[in-house]
């Protein structure tokens, strides 16, 4: 089948699940093109037919949302998706898609809608939106926000598949849960108890940086500043996909955001985690909120030095409650766990699709 799998570009998440979806949906002998921007594209162009857009960047700064910041970007990008748009509409009438996935990628979700295609979410944000889940009670608002841009950014999906390290009831009959989606270099890791902590921030966040250099018997591998440098007890490395994994691999924990696709693959690898979620991205809070409360790590207010010391007090326990978050993995290059979304995807694009579309048509009736 001829599919235009859409992938947002914010972060490295949404390019290292559709990564390993792509190459599965090629390896069945489907035709994938791919349109991504930012870190997306340049994750994936180089691996796959893809096409570069230009798409919707949540900016921060010292690791809290600025709305001003985030607002001005986008406005002075709408010529530019406007273009993006007729782009779009090309690569549409050229290809002739069959159908739609979207790695909460609006555009190409728009796109399935008017050509009154199937269209697919597959990601860890429609969780949010189609399944039950606690969360606290301060962030309900936020709760509320999120699930509507949820709503906007993706309106209509005729099948959700989305992955979460914490599951609920869903809320249809079209959603479908999984666990997270791994990479394969990261399932052919072996991890190992070194004596360093891996910091990895995506914007500065100096805040942090601070309180490590006064944590003079602690040791840190920093990644998210771009350069190359030892200063005290913080080693800067430029990043690189290869390294970067390596040092997770290696680290006695992970100190980070509260990114879900670095939480998922320090779980994986059983890597006690300190997470700062920042601060305005109710996805991030409630990914550390899940944390905390499955007890791989702390939900983290503050980067005081109190914080950082209470966590290292804690990392035996973290990782006893971790030795069993991998249970019935093993590192294979192809991750076990992926197993399960391939197989519902396949099913649900077998015969022309004609699950799929079974689900296509009641949601065009409903």
């Amino acid at each position: 089948m001829r599919i235009i799998y859409g992938v947002s570009g914010e972060g490295s998440g949404h390019s290292s699940r559709a990564k390993e979806m792509v190459a599965h949906l090629l390896g069945q002998g489907h035709e994938v093109q791919i349109v991504s921007y930012d870190r997306g594209y340049e994750s994936l162009h180089k691996l796959f037919p893809s096409h570069r857009i230009d798409g919707l960047r949540i900016l921060s700064v010292d690791n809290r949302v600025s709305i001003p910041r985030t607002l001005a970007y986008n406005l002075q990008m709408l010529p530019a998706y406007r273009r993006s748009i007729l782009f779009l509409r090309k690569l549409f009438d050229e290809f002739q898609p069959e159908l739609v996935i979207t790695d909460f990628e609006p555009m190409c979700a728009r796109f399935a809608h008017w050509r009154k295609l199937p269209l697919v979410s597959l990601d860890n944000q429609h969780r949010m939106r189609f399944m039950e889940y606690e969360s606290p009670a301060h962030l309900h608002r936020d709760r509320w926000i999120t699930e509507t841009v949820i709503r906007l950014m993706v309106p209509k999906p005729d099948v959700v598949l989305a992955t979460t390290f914490m599951k609920g009831p869903v809320r249809n009959d079209h959603t479908f849960l999984f666990p997270p989606i791994l990479r394969s270099e990261v399932a052919a890791l072996v991890p190992r108890d070194g004596d360093y902590h891996l910091v990895y921030v995506t914007s500065a966040y100096d805040s942090l940086i601070y309180t490590l250099r006064q944590l003079t018997g602690e040791r840190f591998i920093v990644y998210g500043y771009n350069r190359e440098e030892e200063s005290g007890n913080l080693h800067f490395r430029q990043f690189s996909t290869e390294g970067f994994l390596r040092d997770v691999a290696g680290s006695r924990s992970v100190i980070a955001t509260a990114g879900y696709t670095l939480m998922s693959e320090a779980m994986f690898l059983q890597k006690p985690y300190l997470a700062f979620p920042m601060h305005g991205q109710f996805e991030q809070q409630l990914n550390a909120y899940c944390l905390d409360s499955l007890g791989y790590g702390m939900n983290a207010a503050a980067a005081d030095p109190g914080t950082l010391e209470t966590f290292f007090s804690r990392l035996p326990h973290y990782r006893e409650a971790l030795s069993h978050y991998a249970d019935g993995y093993s590192n294979k290059p192809t991750a076990p766990q992926n197993r399960q979304i391939c197989a519902k995807l396949d099913e649900l694009l077998a015969d022309n699709a004609a699950r799929l579309r079974q689900f296509h048509e009641a949601a065009r009736r409903g």
